[in-house]
Parts: C-alpha cells; structure tokens; sequence
C-alpha cells in the first residue's frame, strides 16, 4: 500500500510538473509576438466564428505561431467565447496576449471618410466607396430615398445639402443609411434654434437657407468672401433679379464634362439660375458651418455682381457698367 502511495505520488507530482512546464510556456508564448514586421494585417471576424476558424486565419496571416498554443492561452484567459465580431487592424509585432485582448474587447478597425465642404452626394458616394464602406450605388440609393429622407425630418426628395463636411469613422459593413444618419445628425447639431429664428426673419425656410448655403460655397473660393458672395445672392433676391449661378447650371448638367459653354447657360433645367428666377430647387451641395451662417448673415453691400479675378478672389460690382468693366479686365482680356 506504501509503494502504491509513494507511485501515485510520483505521477501527481509529474503531472503537476508537466502541467506547471505547459502552463508557464503557453503564458510565455502569450508575451512573444510572432515577428518584426509591423506591416498592418486586417482580419475580418464574422459573426459567431467559430475560435478555431479564427485561430488558423491568424496563422495564416503570419499574425501568431503555434495555433494550438494561441488556442490554450485563450482558454485559460477564458477569452475563446468572447471574440467579437467585426474587421481589426493587426501585425505580427503585437504578442498574442494582446491580439486577444483587442479582439474580446471589441477595439475594430473604423475606416475613415472625409466629406470636403461643397462636395454633393455622387463625390460623397465616391468617398465612401474609397473608404471601403459600401458601394457607391447603394450609398446613393439610400441618399436619395425620399421616404427616407422624410424620416430624418427633412422636406426634401433627397439629403443632399444635409450630409454635414466632416472627417467621421466607421466600422466595416456599415450601412448607407448609419453613415447618412450620423451625417445629418451632425447637420442638425450644428444648425441652432438661433440660426432657424434667423432664418426665419429672412423668410427663408430651413431648406432654402442650406439651399443658397450651398451656391455660395460652390462660388467661394477665398473664406473672407462668402458673407460678400453671399450679399450678392441677398441683393439680387430681393430685386427679383436671377441669381446666374454657374455651379448650379452645372449640378443640373448631366455627366458635366468640366466645361461650361454658352449651349449649357441657355439651356433650360431646373438648377440653371440664368434661366430660373429665385433659388433652385434644393442644395447643389453639403455646404459647411461657414458658409450656412453667410447665408444667414450677409455682409451689408450694395454689391449686385461678381467676377473672378483669377486667383480664387472675385472683384465685385454694384452695377452692370462696372461689372462689365471686370469681366473685360478679369476675362476676356485673357
């Protein structure tokens, strides 16, 4: 019975050293990266993977070594059933304690998108498929649904004007409409109760005031100018003149070869405002925070006309005569 005590004793012990050997190692693999190579390995974890599917992509992607010890080492950190789904940003430089942590806690990888101030909903498309967020189909599918549109509380047939400039971060396989949401949220954010009683005792109505927001971006091209370009827009308004806005004769031109003739001004659509009086239909563009609040407080000019000088500035006019006079000096001289 003694010796049978003093064997069982033994192999515990054994196995207690095996067990200690294995344990020590599988923490010490924890802390080791598989190499040196910071180069940034996207992975893409789909929703209930199953931890051995992830284990070989690691591997595969040359992110960790030895599956089987990556696998043990999630086990005792009981970190194996808590992988989240979702696209992350990886190298071989980071040790597998770390790869696991970033996975369980669910840090994905969020593309950026930067919306430019003035850019319309087909350039804003054309981003989010760069950023590899979507195509750009169903991006303008959803940014010109009506009853969407509707339900974010806008009196439009589509967003555009209404998806705010700015640099915004998103998970991969975001949906068009999220990406439209968190866009016109920031929209609402910035347009204040202030700005909607200013728009008012301007008889303008929200959607007229992003409106010519929009055409004043477009024809800016110095900052300090819009209150001015704006002033212009304002004056020709309230004489009942037309705005004669080249950009907004461009939105209404089909596949815009980036030129505009005299055949393109004379030809009737409704955004051509040498044809139209008043303000075209809706926004030409998302115009930014600057030029919104231009179009809400213009400069006090008499100012009816604008040509540009060339150099991103415009020289302006409180009447044909002199108007005609820059656009010899500025244009045809040229």
């Amino acid at each position: 019975m003694k010796k049978l005590f003093i064997s069982i004793l033994i192999v515990l012990s054994v196995l207690a050293a095996a067990f200690c050997y294995v344990f020590n190692d599988i923490m010490q693999y924890g802390r080791l990266p598989a190499g040196a190579a910071q180069t940034e390995v996207f992975l893409d974890i789909g929703p209930g993977q199953h931890f051995n599917v992830t284990s070989e992509l690691l591997h595969q992607k040359g992110l960790i070594k030895h599956p089987l010890k990556f696998k043990l080492l999630a086990r005792i950190k009981n970190a194996d059933k808590k992988i989240r789904a979702g696209e992350y940003c990886l190298s071989a430089t980071m040790p597998p304690n770390e790869i696991l942590e970033i996975m369980t806690s669910g840090k994905i990888f969020l593309r950026k998108l930067t919306v430019p101030e003035g850019d319309n909903i087909y350039q804003i498309a054309a981003a989010v498929s760069r950023s590899g967020l979507g195509t750009e189909s169903d991006f303008l599918q959803a940014a010109t649904d009506p009853d969407l549109v509707r339900k974010k509380g806008i009196e439009a047939q589509t967003f555009e004007g209404y998806l705010f400039p700015d640099t915004y971060y998103f998970p991969k396989g975001v949906k068009p409409e999220k990406i439209i949401a968190t866009m016109v949220k920031r929209f609402h954010g910035i347009f204040s109760h202030e700005w909607e009683k200013q728009a008012q005792s301007l008889n303008f109505s929200v959607h007229e005031t992003v409106t010519l927001a929009s055409v004043i971006e477009k024809e800016t091209g110095v900052a300090e100018e819009r209150p001015l370009i704006s002033s212009v827009f304002h004056n020709r308004l309230k004489k009942g003149m037309r705005l004669e806005s080249d950009p907004t004769v461009i939105y209404g031109i089909k596949d815009f070869d980036g030129n505009i003739t005299r055949r393109h001004l004379e030809t009737l659509t409704p955004y051509n405002t040498y044809k139209i009086k008043g303000l075209p239909p809706g926004p030409i563009a998302n115009p930014g925070q600057k030029a919104i609040e231009a179009a809400l407080y213009p400069a006090d000019t008499a100012f009816l006309f604008f040509v540009s000088k060339n150099d991103h500035t415009h020289q302006f006019s409180t009447n044909l005569t002199n108007h005609s006079r820059a656009v010899e000096k500025y244009q045809l001289s040229r």
